[in-house]
């Protein structure tokens, strides 16, 4: 395996929108993967535009920070016609690699986008050296890895592909129930095509059996008598192990979540920025127990380490929501004058303590001590969304800084 001083690892953030890109941005990500209005593998997500596409590798150069565009559907004869153009733009707008999977728009990718390094994305499903050497003599400059790997295949993969291939690797988020993606259940159930980005998720569906002779009665079904959600998988969280990952050899890590918050961006990018400056300054220190703590409190299922370290990556049988402990209650628009001017977002007390999340530090408490309506008239509370709250504070916040606190039941 690689010595980790040897590895310099990209940390890749999605960006489903430009809110999500900004946050990106501003919390230490290296690189963004987001989409065009076709060919994404997430239609949920707003995309972006052509016109936001251009603004959005403008923002990302502007701050050395790398754009990588997903064209990782499988698409149909009728959409074929549509990509020279498509690809032929986003050459031209500067993205700087194309997430590909489908031979035939590696293929139109070479001719009409050839200056665009080409990433083959996980939807390959590539687990073995040869695969991965394959897609080089294709043309790839790097792979994205099935999540279904192990530390032990990594590295071989590592060991037996030349060292100018680039490995990605998703270190964190949502996890499929199917093979890389694979699945035909949401075109079954909902008539919407997972392979083309429309995907339902029925794997995160409660089921219960019906006997055919009584319709309408529904009886559950339980694995060990935990629940019936047995299809839906864990999360990723595998920020306690960086270290075997980049021994391994992966060069990019890469968080999943295109479709989530620009909340959700912020708080991962920014966790998984300060475990990596951490663990270049002290190699052999386990990650600090508050960054770990940060991954608590977006919404997320239960976390596994998935397939990485052997085993299985565990299904969430009892509930097929999210664990929901923390929610924003207000955004920082500007600080003056001992004034933190706040947006709010969901409600919140004088009185209360705020947990702040703010660009370049390690989260702290903030007191919400004085608070005053937009007129300077004293308030109890801020019950109204995205009403302006003034804040009086010895402790200058930065625009942009995220303040929350932990739900409670009626919140």
């Amino acid at each position: 395996m690689s010595d980790i001083r040897d590895n310099r690892p990209e940390l890749l953030a999605p960006a489903g929108d430009m809110e999500c890109l900004r946050a990106a941005l501003d919390f230490g990500a290296d690189a963004v993967y987001l989409a065009g209005q076709m060919f994404g593998m997430r239609t949920a997500p707003s995309n972006f535009t052509r016109e936001e596409l251009q603004t959005a590798v403008a923002l990302a150069h502007a701050r050395g920070v790398r754009v990588y565009v997903t064209c990782n559907t499988v698409p149909r004869n009728k959409e074929i016609d549509l990509l020279p153009d498509y690809l032929a733009f986003l050459q031209e707008a500067g993205v700087d690699a194309l997430i590909v999977t489908d031979l035939g728009v590696i293929d139109l990718a070479k001719r009409y986008a050839p200056k665009v390094e080409l990433h083959v994305s996980t939807q390959a499903g590539i687990t073995n050296y040869a695969a991965a050497n394959a897609f080089y003599q294709l043309g790839a400059k790097r792979v994205v890895l099935a999540r279904e790997t192990t530390m032990e295949e990594i590295a071989e993969i590592r060991a037996k592909t030349p060292k100018d291939l680039e490995i990605e690797a998703f270190v964190h988020g949502a996890m499929c129930m199917s093979f890389s993606g694979r699945c035909l259940l949401s075109n079954y159930m909902a008539g919407r095509d997972a392979n083309r980005g429309a995907c339902a998720q029925p794997c995160r569906w409660k089921y219960a059996l019906v006997e055919e002779k009584r319709p309408g009665q529904y009886m559950p079904i339980y694995q060990e008598g935990e629940g019936s959600y047995i299809l839906n998988s864990k999360d990723m969280c595998m920020v306690r192990h960086l270290p075997e990952l980049l021994r391994a050899g992966v060069t990019s890590l890469k968080i999943e979540g295109r479709a989530k918050s620009s909340y959700y961006v912020a708080v991962t990018t920014n966790a998984y920025r300060w475990a990596l400056d951490e663990l270049k300054q002290h190699p052999d220190i386990p990650v600090s127990p508050w960054i770990v703590e940060e991954l608590d409190k977006i919404s997320h299922r239960p976390y596994s380490t998935g397939f990485y370290l052997g085993g299985e990556p565990g299904q969430e049988t009892v509930q097929g929501g999210y664990v929901r402990n923390y929610e924003v209650i207000a955004v920082c628009e500007d600080y003056h004058d001992g004034i933190a001017i706040l947006s709010q977002r969901n409600r919140f007390f004088r009185g209360e303590t705020a947990d702040v999340l703010e660009v370049g530090e390690q989260p702290f408490d903030l007191p919400l001590d004085e608070l005053f309506d937009q007129d300077g008239q004293p308030i109890e509370s801020a019950p109204h969304a995205t009403m302006t709250v003034l804040l009086k504070t010895e402790r200058p916040l930065k625009r942009g800084a995220i303040l929350r606190h932990r739900r409670t039941e009626d919140s």
